[in-house]
């Protein structure tokens, strides 16, 4: 693999589907909450029903000490269930425009517009939040976030150095502009190949291996740690289709996996 720039430590703990512990040196961020048993139901209406297969790696009383979640939409179930709507209450939250508003009276939920910075001091250090757009299921909001703080230090050419985290969305061409302004250090991808049956037809609605193998390459990531991809009827495409696709487009050897309930070094 690569060298990088990044300057601090940064572990995942993937607990299942987009639910992760991203570890930055002394601060614990919680990644879309979802703790629901494996055989789950959830009807979607218009006949759509969802079931999760796995049980999550960590239960709720199973997780560390807290400082803040990143919650790319509040209005699916593999993204915010019962469980994790319980560690809402009073924590820094930060998600959509329309999460905080269907999220409130919590006053810690803050939603962002897609390229919107916010600051936030965790664990005792200033953070930038930065939201990031996502074309998600038609009608509804979703944000990625990239994460930036003194301590990651600087690119050689003078970007900061930050941590990305896609949410749920395909590619798109304005995610481009990340590279702009930052270098994006680790790139956490929530993948699968998901689709949404809507009355026009299937839609895509999370990335496959190859766009985000394109992903990868535009915004000039170190590494890249693909989540998202098991325990869903929806999703098309699981773990051995990424490592054929990511072979296929020569990134693999750039491509951290994580164990679910174990931490893993990216940096």
């Amino acid at each position: 693999m690569s060298a990088s720039s990044f300057q601090s430590s940064f572990s995942v703990t993937h607990i299942g589907t987009a639910t992760a512990i991203f570890e930055i040196d002394e601060v614990k961020l919680l990644t879309d909450p979802f703790f629901s048993p494996a055989g789950t139901k959830w009807d979607m209406g218009g006949g759509i029903v969802l079931q999760n297969t796995e049980t999550p790696a960590l239960s709720l009383e199973n997780l560390p000490a807290i400082d803040a979640i990143l919650l790319s939409h509040e209005d699916h179930p593999d993204n915010l269930d019962s469980f994790g709507r319980r560690l809402l209450d009073g924590r820094h939250v930060f998600t959509t425009v329309d999460g905080e508003r269907k999220l409130s009276p919590r006053p810690d939920v803050r939603g962002m517009k897609p390229w919107e910075t916010v600051s936030a001091v965790l664990g005792g250090k200033n953070y930038e939040i930065t939201a990031t757009p996502c074309q998600h299921l038609p009608g509804g909001e979703c944000t990625g976030f990239i994460l930036t703080t003194p301590d990651f230090g600087t690119s050689a050419d003078g970007r900061p150095n930050a941590i990305y985290f896609t949410g749920d969305t395909v590619y798109i061409d304005e995610l481009a502009r990340i590279a702009e302004k930052f270098h994006i250090a680790a790139a956490v991808m929530n993948l699968g190949a998901a689709y949404a049956a809507l009355p026009d037809g299937p839609v895509q609605i999370t990335m496959d291996g190859k766009q985000a193998a394109h992903l990868f390459r535009t915004i000039k990531a170190d590494f890249l740690v693909p989540m998202h991809y098991e325990s869903w009827g929806h999703f098309t495409q699981f773990g051995q289709d990424l490592v054929k696709a990511f072979k296929e487009e020569g990134i693999f050897d750039q491509v951290c996996w994580l164990v679910p309930g174990k931490s893993v070094r990216i940096l």
